[in-house]
């Protein structure tokens, strides 16, 4: 049977460029032993990628004795992605390498009642600060992915927000996009997280994982397989929507008795009101994940959101009410990546992206 000659390159090129991503820095012996491919081919290759920008020789050291092996380095400043969380009160921006890797950040803040059309310019206009301040050409950013709360559909558009005024209906993703005319992506905030939880955060050693977002508002994400979980129209983990789960106005409650963190701190000091508005929340908070606990039984559940800094005042209470409400217990832990989750899944997301569609992995 015949071999399709651009289809041997396309998984020639694949395999050395994987390689050369895990090894970082490799001769063009190590290539081959790595991929199996011959000396000759993996040059071949190389060359070819070089012309492309995505890899770079390496010059020999200057103390090297006779003939210098030659050694090659994938090119990570060759495109850019960043992640963008669009919040009520916030937005921040991850510019990130194509290793993945955080050159530069760009926070600004934002009225929760600022329009759609000045969010997105303020989004907008941080989003193009990042790439500028980090000294990076437009051009080559090459995927934007933006964060934000409610429901956003698999084309990335908004299907239903209540908290953002005016934010249904807006495709989130096209505008993105357009800001470098690159590809555009947009997914729900906790969705993001618990994506970045589970690449560098709290979740990393877990397949099965619910991250439960616990801040002035509350909504959860769903890694299945260690695979996002996004569902039909992309509401999964949207519990809050039953009202019988009382997600819906559960911090107001809390915030009843002044700022939450205020109202943690008053409670690890031991002031009676506190800790029975902490409770309060802790069991509402139990209530929805416990739903999500008992239809996915997993590894691991992540408690994030800015709430999740009051630590054990919190997590105690929380995980007594979720014993209570579940069959069987997973681990739980608050999130190590803060309120820099969403952003950092954005880029994750973008990434992938990125390794699939352009890079070819």
């Amino acid at each position: 049977m015949a071999v399709d000659a651009s289809l041997l390159r396309r998984v020639n090129t694949q395999v050395t460029l994987k390689a050369l991503r895990v090894e970082g820095v490799a001769t063009l012996t190590r290539l081959g032993r790595i991929t199996g491919l011959s000396r000759q081919t993996v040059e071949a290759v190389l060359d070819e990628l070089a012309g492309r920008g995505w890899v770079r020789e390496i010059p020999p050291d200057g103390g090297a004795m006779g003939r210098p092996a030659r050694r090659f380095g994938f090119r990570a400043d060759a495109g850019f992605v960043a992640g963008v969380d669009i919040g009520a009160n916030k937005i921040l921006v991850a510019l990130g390498d194509l290793n993945g890797e955080v050159v530069a950040w760009e926070r600004v803040s934002v009225s929760a009642e600022a329009p759609a059309s000045e969010r997105l310019e303020i989004a907008r206009r941080a989003t193009l600060a990042c790439v500028d301040a980090a000294g990076v050409p437009r051009t080559r950013v090459w995927a934007v992915c933006a964060g934000t709360s409610g429901v956003v559909d698999r084309s990335g558009r908004v299907s239903l927000s209540i908290v953002l005024p005016g934010w249904t209906g807006v495709d989130l993703a096209g505008l993105a996009g357009g800001w470098f005319g690159c590809t555009g992506l947009a997914a729900n905030d906790a969705n993001l997280a618990v994506r970045a939880e589970h690449w560098r955060g709290s979740a990393q050693h877990a397949a099965d994982v619910v991250y439960v977002l616990a801040g002035h508002r509350i909504g959860a994400g769903v890694l299945i397989d260690g695979q996002l979980h996004r569902g039909r129209t992309g509401a999964a983990g949207e519990i809050g929507a039953l009202r019988q789960v009382a997600w819906e106005g559960a911090a107001t409650r809390l915030l009843d008795h002044g700022e939450a963190g205020t109202v943690f701190d008053a409670a690890r000091a031991g002031d009676a009101d506190a800790i029975e508005a902490v409770e309060g929340f802790a069991e509402r908070l139990a209530i929805g994940a416990a739903a999500l606990v008992l239809a996915i039984d997993p590894d691991l559940l992540v408690v994030g959101g800015g709430y999740s800094r009051a630590g054990e005042v919190l997590l105690e209470p929380f995980r007594r009410h979720l014993t209570e409400l579940c069959l069987g217990v997973p681990e739980v832990v608050t999130s190590t990546l803060g309120d820099e989750s969403v952003a950092l899944g954005g880029v994750r997301l973008a990434l992938d992206h990125v390794e699939r569609e352009v890079l070819g992995l």
